[in-house]
């Protein structure tokens, strides 16, 4: 520790700095005469601990002495530090003194040996951080200068200051420009709700046409004309008391709200809103001209899965003067808005200050009704969609009061009745089926033995095995005999192949719930056994709505999976792999593979016919391929093809339909539609005939379940009249075996097979394959005698069902539901309550092998 003997300042600065020194122990003590004893508290460290003593005036006499003396000795490291310059003990030390000097020599030898290497390396590469740092300083400060340089050289110009300097003074009055009043916005909102409201019912409508006999006094085809029942559907408000008109308006209003509180904008929410109605309204007018449908909430899984840009494959010529129109209208309708918002000096709807929300009373109350506001717009307009189906919620009972009478199982006559927008917000929340009186596990193990004994009973009568044989079930698209539309001839048979085998083979008619389209729904209800009308009416699309729900979904192909322990079925589809959701479905229903034209790897064969779609003799080829690959094994194939998908446009050449066509009151459009798809029925018919000679060349049993799954929607001259309404959703169907098939030949009888329904199709094929059967196919069996199709469509009759559902006889007649026998009522019930178990309700059958051969 260096000690200062005398601290003399005679000719010294004010203030003199000494080393650093500890006070906590020892004293500071004058030397003069001033016998009073400081203690460390005394002196106020500053600057780093440095000791300052206070001097007087410049004298010729020192004025004060002082010495510091430790009391004991010291530890800490700042002591070691002064002490190692100590070098000589000074001769006026104490003993204790000098015993303390020598441990902190030796305490500060030990500390001395630090590793200097380390520390000169950390040195240079300091250095040179430095270095780089203040090089980009420098460069960055040039650049900046030589680009200030030129800006105010740019901004020097006399004709860039004449800019500037008008600017300047506009930027005032541009700053005070007028806010647009809310009562402004409001106008807005209703004029342009109110378009849209009107342009969706406009898409609904089609212009009626008269036969040229028919005498029609000019009033009467005004007010059917699309302007005239669009007039009436808003008019009725005061003319009929009927508000459907004023419900559409507050179900896309809440959405149109929603948008301007969510994003706070209101000519961004308006030009938002305005393209999204406008290309919906489109959409529903298209899809409403080709399938008698609206847009449904299950649509909308074609665009979440990418295929929004195929879809406009389907638009047909006649429409895309619509299409190029709605473009034309939202490109002026986007640049008004814009405009709007240039000239509106309101930024916010709401004031707000999301970086500032508490530094005023006005930032407070603006952001929390902001924030409050969207909440509330979205919760409302949830609540609303989401109750709209359901009896006594309050947006039910607010419709219903406003004249809303749904009709769920024509979702064509509800859009026109009710309003598409309120078609659409009504199917958004769907139960699948509600519970059915009885239901339990008792109730279910009961069904489960009765059937069991019905299946044995059948099976002691039939001699072969369902899995010995390969099952290839075919959905032909919009396949039918135009032949058997009223008003439709041609001279020349479009199907002559099909109709002469379906003579010699178990065939029929189909009662298909579709027209024009449903084709998901179809092959849900031939692959489950599983039927649309035991389902509730809002359930439109079960691929869409309820599979993707399901935990563990029965279809027949997992019987071929059970008999062979693996998975040997296998599914084709020559188009996209996500349309209707089927490649994640197929993969809950137990298929090895889904093979399409996107899926990897794709179908190997994807020919077309001139500009049509994949043809039906490629996919054909597909199929012969796995059945050679199959070394004789038993396998269940799906097969839906796309060859006579929609649109039909006059794209086949050499069509010899177009001179063999007899059919009267058509117009040229539907003429043209009718020619181009009679000519691709033609093709399938060829193609068909050519798969079935090569299914005969295998030497392995094989049987062929074949169905049109609708009837396209081209048939408009036959569509006015109710009366062809069953005939427009009959299609053909036949079962086929082949030559290594012990059932070839077979031909069920007609009142077996004439008429039926695709839910029914495995548990015909067994029957015509003389094959043993599981309990549900055995009640199926029971369920096709009694009642031999079952259909969900709208019917000409409400009492020809539930209102929903429709029932053939053997003879294809409509039965009333209160006419069917008490045994067919009970039958009805059983399958209701087992289509319950296995989709909505517990599975107790899956515990009772309902699904397996006893």
């Amino acid at each position: 520790m260096r000690y200062v003997h005398s601290a003399v300042h005679a000719s010294a600065p004010s203030y003199v700095k000494h080393p650093k020194l500890p006070f906590a122990t020892g004293t500071y003590q004058p030397l003069i005469a001033n016998n009073k004893t400081f203690s460390s508290a005394d002196f106020k460290a500053r600057h780093r601990a440095a000791l300052y003593t206070h001097k007087a005036s410049l004298c010729a006499t020192p004025v004060r002495k002082s010495i510091y003396t430790p009391t004991v000795s010291v530890s800490s490291p700042q002591v070691f530090e002064d002490a190692s310059a100590i070098k000589q003990p000074q001769n006026n030390q104490t003993p204790r003194s000098r015993k303390a000097i020598q441990e902190v020599r030796q305490i500060t030898a030990a500390t001395s040996t630090t590793p200097v290497t380390e520390g000169r390396g950390l040195t240079r590469v300091g250095r040179t951080t430095v270095i780089a740092a203040k090089s980009a300083a420098h460069t960055i400060r040039n650049t900046a200068t030589k680009v200030c340089n030129a800006w105010h050289t740019f901004t020097s110009l006399k004709s860039v200051q004449f800019i500037i300097k008008f600017f300047q003074r506009t930027h005032a009055l541009w700053k005070k420009r007028m806010r647009f009043s809310y009562a402004f916005y409001a106008i807005v909102f209703t004029l342009l709700t109110s378009a849209e409201v009107i342009f969706l019912q406009w898409g609904v409508y089609s212009e009626p046409t008269y036969d040229k006999g028919d005498e029609v006094d000019q009033t009467t085809k005004i007010l059917n004309s699309v302007a005239g029942q669009v007039t009436k559907f808003v008019s009725q408000i005061w003319l009929e008391q009927k508000y459907q008109f004023l419900l559409n308006f507050i179900g896309i209003g809440l959405i149109y709200l929603a948008l301007v509180f969510v994003l706070n904008r209101f000519w961004i929410a308006t030009v938002i809103f305005g393209a999204a109605m406008t290309a919906y309204g489109v959409a529903n007018s298209i899809k409403m001209g080709l399938r008698n449908e609206p847009i449904l909430p299950s649509d909308l899984s074609f665009v979440s899965n990418g295929n929004g840009g195929n879809l406009l494959s389907f638009i047909p010529k006649d429409q895309q003067a619509l299409v190029n129109g709605a473009i034309t209208v939202l490109i002026w309708f986007s640049c008004a808005c814009l405009l709007l918002f240039v000239l509106d000096g309101r930024r916010r709807f709401i004031h707000c200050s999301w970086k500032h929300p508490s530094s005023n009373a006005k930032n407070i109350i603006g952001t929390s009704s902001r924030a409050l506001a969207a909440i509330l717009s979205v919760v409302l307009l949830v609540s609303y969609t989401w109750n709209l189906n359901i009896p006594g919620a309050w947006s039910y009972t607010l419709a219903t009061n406003l004249g809303y009478k749904p009709v769920p199982w024509n979702t064509y006559e509800d859009a026109k009745s009710n309003g598409p927008a309120t078609t659409f917000q009504s199917l958004v929340r769907v139960k699948a089926m509600d519970k059915p009186s009885g239901y339990s596990k008792k109730t279910m193990e009961e069904i489960a033995a009765r059937y069991t004994k019905k299946a044995n009973k059948i099976n002691t009568s039939r001699a072969n095995i369902l899995t010995d044989s390969t099952v290839i079930l075919i959905l032909s698209e919009s396949f039918s005999d135009p032949l058997r539309v009223p008003g439709i001839s041609f001279d020349i048979d479009p199907m002559p192949n099909i109709r002469t085998l379906k003579d010699v083979t178990t065939s029929g008619l189909m009662l298909s719930p579709g027209y024009g389209g449903g084709t998901a729904n179809i092959e849900y209800q031939s692959l489950t056994g599983m039927n649309l009308a035991n389902f509730n009416d809002q359930l439109i699309s079960p691929y869409q709505q309820l599979v993707p729900s399901q935990k563990n979904v029965y279809t027949f192909n997992q019987i071929w999976n059970d008999a062979c322990q693996a998975q040997c079925s296998y599914a084709f589809h020559p188009y996209l792999k996500n349309f209707y959701l089927r490649d994640s479905n197929y993969k809950k229903f137990g298929f090895k593979y889904f093979r399409t034209i996107d899926s990897k790897p794709a179908l190997k064969y994807q020919n077309h016919i001139d500009a049509g779609y994949v043809s039906d003799a490629s996919a054909y080829q597909n199929v012969i391929d796995q059945l050679n690959q199959s070394d004789g094994e038993s396998q269940f194939i799906q097969l839906v093809t796309m060859q006579n998908h929609l649109p039909y446009g006059d794209y086949y050449t050499n069509n010899e339909f177009k001179e063999a066509d007899t059919s009267t009151g058509l117009d040229e459009n539907e003429e043209v539609q009718i020619d181009t798809y009679a000519k691709g029925i033609s093709y399938t018919d060829q193609a068909t005939a050519t798969f079935l000679d090569q299914l005969n060349m295998i030497e392995q049993p094989i049987t062929v379940i074949f169905y049109g799954d609708h009837l396209p929607g081209i048939y408009a001259s036959a569509a006015k009249y109710k009366e062809n309404q069953l005939t427009l959703h009959e299609s053909d169907y036949f079962i086929w075996s082949n030559s290594s098939s012990s059932s070839a030949g077979s031909k069920l009888s007609p009142e077996e097979s004439d008429y039926s329904s695709s839910n029914f199709f495995m548990a015909s094929a067994a029957e015509h394959m003389d094959a043993k059967v599981t309990p549900f196919l055995a009640l199926l069996t029971e369920v096709h005698q009694s009642v031999p199709a079952v259909g969900r469509f709208a019917s000409t009759d409400a009492d020809w069902g539930t209102g929903s559902t429709s029932y053939l006889d053997s003879s294809g007649q409509l039965i009333k539901k209160k006419n069917l026998s008490s045994e067919a009522k009970h039958l009805l019930e059983d399958y209701r309550l087992v289509q319950y178990d296995q989709t909505a309700g517990k599975g107790y059958l899956s515990e009772n092998w309902f699904n397996r051969v006893p």
